[in-house]
């Protein structure tokens, strides 16, 4: 029997909101994230990511608290990134209620953190998250990038994710700064050279702009299909996904609303 294909919606929180952009930029306020939680949950969405889009160290305790309380609402699977640099980080957000915990700056400056968590954790609980811009110069044409799309790393995002799942990332985030926000579809030749490149699963992030554009992301390697906006002002709704993920032969798992 085939896996059924996650529809994700993403949380991108910043000091306890809910916000969203376009290219990483330009952040509005979306709603508070519990009861966005606890809305997705019932509408039948298969996991949740929550993603603390700042990570300033004084908004830290508060981004515990958010967790906590979201995780009271859902009963999903709840994955939760920003600001991840060490193994007692994941084991806090883990004790407040997260499921799976998503790096991505830290493991890049260090990223020996990876077979760290893993090795203590499993690595069904490390997602790697990479933040992926166009950039002609590496061999693949993409480049993985840090705090929040706004730094350049120079090195290869395709050689990179390959890389994480070695040292144990169990799923990777494949994040599209040039989709985030666009509404203009998911990213189809990264998405199939992160497919050929890694075994784990990939969950495609960046682009989603109406249901239709769900099943080609799917048949270009998505595992799992993470969007905010389209969600969040109520553009699209999980159901409607569903369906078309289900009308194109995508075993799904059913969904609520419609």
């Amino acid at each position: 029997m085939s896996v059924a294909v996650r529809v994700i919606p993403c949380l991108d929180v910043d000091q306890g909101r809910v916000v969203k952009g376009v290219n990483f930029s330009g952040l509005v306020d979306a709603g508070d994230p519990v009861e966005l939680a606890r809305a997705y949950d019932h509408a039948g969405a298969d996991e949740l990511t929550f993603l603390d889009v700042t990570a300033s160290s004084a908004g830290r305790e508060t981004t515990f608290d958010v967790v906590r309380r979201c995780a009271e609402q859902v009963f999903i699977p709840l994955t939760v990134g920003g600001g991840v640099r060490t193994v007692d980080d994941v084991d806090r957000l883990l004790r407040a209620g997260a499921d799976k915990v998503g790096v991505n700056t830290a493991a890049i400056a260090r990223p020996e953190v990876i077979a760290e968590i893993a090795d203590r954790f499993g690595n069904q609980v490390l997602v790697l998250s990479a933040d992926v811009a166009d950039r002609a110069e590496t061999p693949s044409g993409w480049e993985v990038t840090t705090h929040g799309g706004r730094r350049r790393t120079g090195i290869d995002a395709i050689e990179w994710i390959e890389r994480a799942a070695d040292l144990g990332a169990g799923e990777i985030l494949l994040n599209s700064i040039a989709g985030d926000g666009t509404k203009a579809g998911f990213d189809l030749p990264l998405i199939r050279s992160a497919r050929e490149a890694v075994s784990v699963p990939v969950i495609a992030s960046g682009g989603a702009g109406k249901a239709a554009d769900f099943p080609p992301a799917v048949d270009a390697g998505a595992d799992a299909l993470l969007a905010a906006s389209i969600f969040h002002f109520g553009e699209v709704s999980i159901g409607e996904v569903k369906s078309e993920l289900s009308a194109a032969g995508h075993p799904v798992r059913t969904a609520v609303d419609g």
